[in-house]
């Protein structure tokens, strides 16, 4: 399996449904390519005030469970199986140990499967299939079942352009997708058509129609991957995988259309090793960025102020291949999994600088390709 076909992330909303774990106090859940003595999604209790993450142990035996969403109020799991048969499975969650249980699964069709999202409401559940270059929406009921789909699309053609990627662009691989703030929209990142693909979302009949403008197009050979919203809506943040950049764009959110403004590397200009960005996330205040390199095996740190970016640090993951990260509830932890040295690492966040500091602490797991924490605790 390629660079191309994995992705995880997802921190929705906060609730209160498990006091007795304290205010800091977290059930985490990591999502793995499984293999031996791997076999499915692992449990974590995480402490935000002392920074400790503590086994749970296996929590649902699933295949390549790569990326994972919780609902907003806790109670549901999905997953996305990036097998071989492609699939989506929905899982209820024991609000006093955590374990999942199986609700049900469902052909996600397309292949390779890497990346899901709810819409605003909860209401709907959003997949990108890398492989095969489509996207599903599925209804999700009351009881937390995935119903049958609702839409699904499938993008054609390739990057011609001068300059692309003759391997990986060969044709449309969507690896990210999600809504807008308002809901109005869903944004679609495919690293094969080298493009941002915007649609126009009927949260009601859970249909999408290509937007006017359908698309933004990236820098020739950038392949983007990952997509994160400023917390005031007004800016888009892509990690391009194959170029190892952030590009920075205007969301105009009445048109749904995106305008370039500042695109900036993620490694140190000496760097000559081979390189692929990952993962993106911003920060509650929506002044700092963070994306992770997987050859480099960093995370670059970027500032955010007036409409602009500057890189202000990249720093070590400790580990190899950090194919996802994720900033803590509190925002005062970052929390890093290292794919192919089978760990996850923890960072001190410095929230006047966006500045990382190892915690000291490494937790091992294998082949862990996604964290999320759960609203409810």
């Amino acid at each position: 399996m390629n660079k191309g076909n994995w992705i995880c992330m997802a921190v929705i909303g906060l609730g209160a449904w498990l006091p007795a774990f304290g205010a800091g106090n977290y059930t985490v859940y990591t999502g793995t390519y499984t293999k031996a003595g791997n076999p499915g999604i692992q449990g974590f209790r995480w402490n935000s005030a002392d920074g400790s993450l503590k086994p749970l142990g296996l929590m649902a035996e699933t295949p390549n469970p790569s990326w994972l969403v919780i609902d907003p109020t806790g109670k549901y799991l999905y997953s996305a199986g990036e097998d071989s048969k492609g699939t989506v499975s929905a899982f209820s969650i024991d609000p006093s140990t955590g374990k999942l249980t199986l609700l049900n699964t469902e052909p996600a069709q397309g292949s390779g499967p890497c990346h899901l999202s709810l819409d605003r409401s909860g209401r709907f559940l959003f997949v990108a299939n890398y492989s095969s270059g489509s996207i599903t929406v599925f209804p999700l009921g009351a009881d937390g079942r995935l119903g049958e789909a609702s839409d699904h699309v499938q993008h054609e053609g390739r990057d011609t352009s001068p300059g692309a990627n003759a391997s990986r662009q060969e044709g449309p691989h969507a690896h990210f997708i999600f809504s807008s703030p308002d809901n109005r929209f869903v944004l679609v990142a495919d690293l094969g058509l080298n493009e941002v693909l915007v649609y126009r979302f009927d949260p009601n009949e859970g249909s999408l129609k290509p937007n006017d403008p359908p698309f933004w197009k990236a820098r020739a050979g950038s392949g983007p991957r990952h997509l994160a919203f400023s917390p005031d809506g007004k800016y888009l943040f892509v990690v391009n995988e194959l170029s190892a950049t952030v590009t920075m764009l205007a969301f105009d959110a009445h048109r749904g259309s995106l305008k370039e403004i500042q695109d900036l590397s993620m490694v140190p200009p000496d760097f000559k090793g081979e390189n692929t960005g990952a993962e993106i996330q911003i920060d509650a205040s929506g002044k700092h960025v963070y994306a992770s390199n997987r050859g480099h095996d960093s995370i670059a740190v970027f500032a955010v102020q007036k409409g602009s970016m500057k890189l202000v640090q990249i720093a070590s993951t400790l580990g190899k291949e950090p194919r996802h990260f994720t900033l803590d509830p509190s925002g005062d932890y970052l929390l890093a999994e290292n794919q192919n040295s089978d760990d996850i690492a923890v960072f001190h966040v410095d929230k006047k600088t966006g500045r990382l500091r190892p915690s000291g602490l490494t937790v091992p797991v294998t082949a862990p390709v996604c964290l999320v924490f759960n609203p409810a605790r």
